[in-house]
Parts: structure tokens; sequence; C-alpha cells
């Protein structure tokens, strides 16, 4: 949505190609051209851009990682793609995606392209900094999270006084949340999400949001740190305002 209010300011002329499983229906009020499909059909997501005479595509928004196991019936194109892959996570699944929409002459654009006025900025972004025992839990969960990151399992990493006390997997940030905080007896956590170790941002960008601060408040996290530049703040000002209610600090470290 963030991504189609930006083009339109820009007066750019858009085609939306919507996934039925994850889409608002809201995307079709907000571009001329607008087609749905799910998320097998990679053969007819090839037609609708090759029958506009689109050559650049732009990913918004995400598809959760456990839908590669659900019910999903892919088509005859993407079992051929999934039967060369030495492996099904991130990475590899929408990377394969991605090379054979450069083999049609489909090429990607940064997805951040239209939101870079969302993307993390440096340092803390609320009114309450990190005190020196969250610093020292954050300087820590990027250690680990990178490393997370660099096998393309999860994003975001729980930790309590220097001690790693969940990752994220399949599940999601929430869900980790609520998981660690079961583990802590009470004590404070930080919560710590980075990019993936590659170059570009052409997909699967790290997103939080204010709906992430009722969990962490639920969840004793008292601090949220994520990548400058590479991690986009979903309705920024009222993420922060919803942080600094819940004196929660939330940090941008240098990538």
């Amino acid at each position: 949505m963030l991504a189609l209010e930006s083009a339109a300011r820009l007066g750019l002329d858009v085609t939306v190609i919507a996934i039925e499983e994850e889409a608002s229906q809201e995307v079709a009020s907000l571009a001329p051209h607008c087609y749905w499909l799910s998320l097998g059909q990679l053969s007819k997501l090839i037609e609708i851009l090759k029958s506009e005479g689109i050559t650049e595509v732009v990913m918004c928004g995400q598809v959760k990682h456990a839908k590669i196991f659900s019910s999903i019936v892919p088509d005859w194109r993407l079992v051929k793609l999934l039967a060369s892959l030495p492996s099904r996570n991130t990475d590899g699944l929408i990377g394969g995606v991605v090379k054979v929409l450069e083999g049609e002459g489909i090429h990607l654009r940064d997805s951040t392209w239209l939101l870079k006025p969302l993307l993390a900025t440096a340092g803390a972004m609320t009114r309450r900094k990190p005190d020196k025992e969250e610093m020292a839990d954050v300087e820590y969960g990027c250690r680990v999270a990178n490393a997370l990151a660099g096998f393309d399992v999860g994003q975001a990493v729980a930790i309590s006084e220097r001690a790693c006390v969940a990752l994220e997997a399949m599940e999601g940030t929430d869900a980790m949340l609520r998981r660690a905080a079961g583990l802590v007896n009470g004590r404070r956590l930080a919560l710590v999400k980075v990019a993936r170790r590659r170059e570009h941002l052409l997909f699967d960008v790290p997103a939080v949001g204010r709906a992430t601060i009722p969990v962490m408040r639920e969840s004793g996290a008292t601090v949220l740190a994520v990548e400058a530049g590479r991690t986009l703040l979903l309705d920024r000002a009222e993420t922060i305002e919803a942080a600094n209610e819940a004196d929660i600090a939330i940090f941008g470290v240098e990538a």
C-alpha cells in the first residue's frame, strides 16, 4: 500500500500483480491495472508481465515463509524451479524466481526504491536511548543475528543479559518474542533485527511497524535495534510514538 501511494505521488503508471493469499483487496483501488494470482502461478505471472509490456518489477510487502509449506499448488514452471533448488529457504526460492524472470527479460528493482523515507536512520529514533546494558545486548545481538542471517534462516534474535534467548525462524518475530518471554522469568529483552548478508535489497527487506510495539511491551522487550538504511520502519511516526508511550527505545545500528 505504501509503495503504491508513493508511486501515485510520483505520477507513475503502475500495474499491480497481487498475491491472493497475502495482498489486501485495497490494492486494486490504488492502481489502474490490477491482476490477482496464487503464489504457485509463476507462469501466469510471466504471461501478465509480457502482455503488459513490463520489463521492470518491484517486490513489495511480505510473503510468510510458512507459505512455502502450505497447500498451495505450484504450476509446472514453479515445480521445475523447486526441483532445481538446493534449498527452499527465502534466498533460494525468491532468488530462483528472480533468475527465471531475468531469463525472460524482466528485471527487479530495489524493493525500497519507492520507500526510501521509511528506512531506519542511525542512532536513537525515540526519545529514550538504549542504556549501557541494553547497548551491550544490542551489540551482542547484532553479532548473533548477522551470523543467523548468513544462513538465510531468520532476521531477528531476542537477547537478555548478553545471552541469546530465541532465534527467529518461520514463526515470525512476534511469535519468537512471546516464546522468549516465557524463558526469561521477567527479565528484560532486546529485539535485534538485521537484513540478509548481501549487497542488494531486491527482496526480503526486514520491516517493523506499530504492531510490533504492543508485542514487545507484552514480552518485556525494552529496545528494538535495526540496521540503519536496510530496514523499513513502517508507519514511522505512529511506530515511534507508540514506542515512546511504552518507554521502548528504537535504535538504528550502522550496517
